[in-house]
């Protein structure tokens, strides 16, 4: 008896975490819509930021940079959610270092 402990106290977990695992495809695309508003809202920061900006600084922050790959990052959810694909695709690679 002690010899199936292991296995079936793996199976009970693994039941008890399925439901999460089997996540429910529209509250993905519920949560997905959301992260992109979020992102959009981010726009009008980075244009704060870059408001505020020291013009004199010798490593100055790249927004343009930062402003195109959230544009890639936002086109590529919106991709999703408005035809979502069975095969993954390929995007371009993120930039990500932001100082010159």
């Amino acid at each position: 008896m002690l010899r199936h402990y292991p296995l079936v106290f793996s199976v009970v977990i693994g039941l008890a975490i399925s439901p999460i695992v089997h996540a429910d495809a529209a509250a993905e695309r519920e949560v997905l819509a959301r992260l992109l508003h979020e992102l959009q809202a981010i726009d009008s920061l980075i244009g704060h930021a870059e408001a505020q900006r020291d013009k004199e600084s010798r490593i100055r922050f790249q927004y343009d940079w930062l402003k195109q790959d959230l544009s890639r990052i936002k086109a590529g959810i919106q991709a999703h959610l408005e035809a979502p694909r069975a095969e993954p695709r390929t995007f371009p690679p993120l930039r990500g270092d932001y100082r010159r």
